[in-house]
């Protein structure tokens, strides 16, 4: 018998000798996985937290059968029988994934290679789930990855045509509740509608994670994004004070760098405390994001330089909060740039009257699609420019 198959039986050994299960363990409720082009992305979604965990390698021995690979442990979970004949993936990068009993306490997610250059680890809330991003040159093989043609340029030769609009929350999630009764995920909705049809006439493509009233997960909005080979991604919110004068606009974008006054609110659309939300900053300042940092910062500052000037030549009062920088997860799980709008605080009653207002909500979008047209703009000087030298 060799090396890979003596692994295999000790990793199930709990399993197969019918050991009785500890009490106050969780549970892995699920797996998923999506393949792109540099990247496959590996989601263990659990019942519990699962604390820190490390992501370890392991050089091949292929005398012995053993691929390369990555694992990591989950301590206090419980996998049973559910993925113990693993799930094959064959995409260039990944051979599969598997997940077995390391001890009566612990279980361990292998991923077997094809490919690797790098990886990131990202251990998120509300649901509990671990996400691997194991990034390479792909093996050239019958599969191409799901959705994701195998050509891209880098960001900053990339042609802006394709626009992810995502109308935060929905579904089971209403967001903020703000005067009245307003929700969020209905102002989100209907700004990016309105924000949808005005970059269509301006020329772009434009994909909405959701167009009506349902629940994404994090995952899920990425997902469409990444298939639909977005060159720009907006997330579209409205913002909520326990002080109920707090009233204005702020755009958000991601970055390494830690900014006390952002944890509010991202807090509130992760879904996490303020402590989870000082996590997830120290897992983002060991990870590469700088790129996309650098030109999220560029959009959010075009945005905003037709979005406040505009509003103002009609709603004078319109404060402007200015733009300022977040771990949000949802911009953080995207691999092109990203921004998050915060339209007005629904806590407030005149930001509130606003949001209620389809002539408001039309010449916000109205000025957004025109920031993204001078960012696309900037972005074609650039890629002339890097062209000709």
């Amino acid at each position: 018998m060799n090396r890979w198959r003596i692994g295999m039986l000790v990793l199930l050994l709990p399993v197969l000798l019918a050991v009785k299960r500890p009490a106050g363990l969780g549970d892995v409720a699920d797996v998923r996985t999506w393949s792109y082009e540099d990247y496959t992305r590996v989601v263990v979604e659990l019942t519990r937290p699962v604390g820190e965990t490390e992501v370890k390698r392991l050089t091949a021995n292929r005398k012995a059968g053993r691929p390369e690979r990555l694992y990591l442990d989950l301590p206090r979970v419980w996998v049973g029988r559910d993925y113990e004949a693993g799930i094959p993936i064959q995409d260039g990068l990944l051979e599969g994934v598997r997940l077995g009993q390391n001890t009566l306490t612990t279980s361990r997610l292998v991923i077997d290679l094809e490919r690797y250059a790098r990886h990131r680890l990202l251990v998120l809330r509300a649901p509990h789930r671990v996400v691997v991003d194991v990034y390479g040159p792909r093996k050239k093989n019958d599969r191409e990855p799901r959705g994701v043609p195998n050509t891209r340029l880098s960001i900053p030769l990339r042609r802006i045509q394709t626009v992810v609009v995502d109308p935060g929350h929905g579904g089971k999630d209403p967001g903020a509740i703000g005067v009245g009764g307003l929700r969020e995920k209905d102002v989100n909705l209907r700004l990016s509608k309105m924000l949808g049809e005005r970059l269509e006439n301006l020329g772009f493509n434009v994909v909405f994670t959701r167009k009506n009233d349902r629940f994404l997960s994090l995952e899920e909005r990425t997902v469409i994004a990444e298939a639909a080979r977005g060159d720009l991604f907006i997330s579209v919110h409205a913002n909520a004070s326990t002080r109920r004068g707090t009233r204005g606009i702020e755009i958000y974008s991601l970055d390494e760098n830690h900014e006390r006054h952002s944890l509010e609110v991202a807090a509130r659309e992760n879904g996490v405390s303020r402590s989870e939300v000082d996590s997830l900053q120290r897992a983002m300042a060991k990870l590469h994001v700088h790129e996309n940092s650098e030109h999220s910062v560029a959009l959010a500052n075009a945005v905003h330089g037709q979005l406040l000037p505009g509003l103002r030549r009609k709603y004078k009062s319109v404060p402007d909060l200015g733009v300022k920088k977040g771990p949000f997860y949802v911009l953080f799980l995207s691999s092109m740039p990203a921004i998050l709008l915060e339209s007005g605080f629904l806590t407030n009653k005149y930001d509130a009257r606003l949001l209620r207002s389809d002539s408001y909500l039309q010449a916000m979008a109205d000025h957004v699609a025109e920031g993204l047209k001078d960012y696309r703009s900037q972005s074609r000087q650039l890629a002339s420019t890097g062209a000709a030298e």
